[in-house]
């Protein structure tokens, strides 16, 4: 398995923590997190890694070196400009496999890769998304209206789920390099929409595991206190 990781993001919603740190280097407890990932993508069979890095590039390349000491190849492409988190598969279209993974840098999660890409394998996708079941409170009444503003439902303090992205998804490169083009900006949820539009499948891939970003504050305090709680669900070889 290969796996390309996005890495050049800027992290601002972490300032000032990032703004001498790039965010897949931020600590949880004593390891960055792009570490744990790195050690869970390779005890999960991938032996070929990109990372995909920008801002502070020199420090992630620097730690990481060629993969050897994790047992992987690491290389590295460098945005020099922002390409969104689908365009920077452009610039590494010739060096990937038929299938490939890509995720985000900053992410915790207990995910089994494996089972995740033999899912896609198997179901002959195009795509496909891992997901995951996040649970909204709403703090007021919610009203329903119908075209004459005439009260419908009316519900107090719901609770919706809603299936959400991991971050983490399987592609077909046949699927999409004639979507993707070199340096032009793209988002992963506006390349989902066109594989599908011209009529290839896009699954959804769901298991029961642990997920959390750390893309705010409250969310980086959160991802340390769980994984300090529960590093041997996140790593169970250590």
């Amino acid at each position: 398995m290969q796996a390309l990781i996005l890495a050049g993001g800027k992290g601002t919603r972490l300032l000032p923590y990032t703004a001498t740190l790039p965010k897949p280097l931020m600590p949880i407890g004593d390891i960055p997190i792009l570490e744990i990932l790195i050690k869970q993508l390779t005890q999960q069979g991938v032996t070929s890694i990109i990372i995909a890095v920008g801002h502070l590039h020199h420090m992630i390349e620097a730690y990481f070196k060629n993969g050897e000491d994790y047992g992987v190849t690491i290389k590295y492409s460098l945005e020099k400009q922002p390409l969104g988190t689908a365009g920077p598969i452009s610039l590494v279209m010739d060096e990937l496999e038929d299938d490939f993974l890509v995720l985000n840098g900053d992410l915790l999660t207990s995910i089994n890769f494996s089972k995740l890409f033999y899912f896609h394998i198997s179901n002959n996708a195009a795509a496909t998304i891992a997901a995951f079941t996040r649970t909204v409170d709403i703090d007021f009444g919610v009203l329903e209206l119908n075209d004459n503003s005439e009260l419908t439902n009316y519900t107090e303090k719901p609770t919706f789920d809603y299936k959400v992205s991991m971050g983490i998804n399987v592609f077909n490169k046949s699927s999409i390099q004639n979507i993707i083009k070199k340096d032009e900006y793209l988002d992963i949820p506006d390349l989902m929409m066109l594989i599908k539009n011209k009529g290839d499948k896009v699954f959804c891939y769901q298991e029961d595991c642990e997920w959390l970003d750390i893309g705010r504050v409250e969310d980086y305090k959160t991802a340390v206190n769980t994984f300090e709680d529960r590093k041997k669900i996140f790593l169970p070889n250590e």
